[in-house]
């Protein structure tokens, strides 16, 4: 094959203009930190990319779910402090009525403060946090007691809210108000802790010295039963703390493959630039003397 000057003088502009590129390719990752620009660049990497960032999307997402979760227990466990407190209240209250030594103005007096007590108790079942209602299952959005100075009305939702916090693990965000302000004054067996005040302020109100020894029985269980849904809330608190701890081992090994991917090692490129700048210049050394002068160079 008969290879021409402007054969010699082609090949050598392309290579040249290849060795611009593989330049510009080097110069650009150093200005980026990162080894691609655009999906043409390297489609392997592209594709790790994408299943690297959609587990460091992952673990993100599931931190902000940790976060929640806890917000959630933290105001449970401070509201059932607050209602364990009332409840110690009214058992000291039921001890002092319970002397026979009162008068009707004692008890009048014991049965305003329960009251307020009941008040307390009832706007903690109705405690909200971010304009949600902590207490009322996944109904958040309606107020799970109503108490009109006279009445109380329930109307609880059953339906725990449960918040994936890891790869198929969920916890439950709230604990159901049913199961620890239940209102049922008409069970002969369980009226429950709204139900036991209103029972014990009629019976206060009856005057006559009543006895009210089963109150006191009554407003123990109460009293164990908040605190055992406390220590539970204790329990999950500490299993989302494992949790979190291991999320965030997570993410530090999920954001290094995402560096290891597409990160460049800056020595590495900096001598593929410096050595690209050598072969470059050699190449246009080489070309200068390839691209002979033609006629037209001599009649200028």
């Amino acid at each position: 094959m008969r290879v021409t000057q402007s054969m010699l003088s082609n090949n050598t502009l392309r290579n040249l203009s290849n060795s611009y590129q593989r330049l510009g390719k080097y110069q650009e990752q150093l200005s980026s930190q990162n080894k691609i620009s655009r999906p043409s660049d390297d489609p392997v990497i592209v594709f790790k990319g994408i299943s690297y960032r959609s587990s460091v999307n992952d673990v993100e997402q599931y931190q902000k779910n940790i976060a929640e979760v806890n917000v959630w227990l933290e105001n449970t466990e401070d509201a059932l402090e607050k209602a364990g407190s009332s409840i110690h209240r009214v058992s000291e209250l039921i001890i002092q009525a319970n002397t026979g030594s009162v008068t009707d103005e004692d008890r009048q007096k014991i049965e305003d403060e329960i009251e307020e007590i009941k008040q307390q108790i009832i706007s903690v079942a109705n405690t909200k946090l971010s304009g949600k209602y902590i207490f009322n299952g996944s109904d958040i959005y309606n107020q799970p007691v109503n108490y009109n100075g006279t009445a109380i009305t329930t109307a609880y939702n059953n339906d725990s809210i449960k918040i994936e916090v890891s790869a198929g693990i969920k916890l439950n965000a709230n604990y159901l108000g049913s199961n620890i302000f239940k209102h049922d004054p008409a069970s002969t067996t369980d009226k429950g802790l709204l139900g036991d005040l209103e029972a014990l302020q009629a019976d206060l109100k009856n005057g006559n010295d009543p006895d009210l020894g089963q109150y006191i029985t009554n407003f123990q269980k109460h009293l164990e039963n908040i605190n055992s849904t406390r220590s539970s809330i204790g329990a999950t608190m500490n299993r989302v703390e494992l949790i979190e701890t291991r999320l965030d081992s997570q993410e530090i090994i999920a954001n290094k493959m995402v560096s290891q991917n597409e990160d460049i090692e800056v020595e590495e490129v900096i001598l593929q630039l410096q050595t690209q700048e050598s072969v470059h210049r050699a190449a246009l050394s080489v070309g200068s003397r390839i691209m002979q002068p033609t006629l037209m160079d001599f009649l200028r």
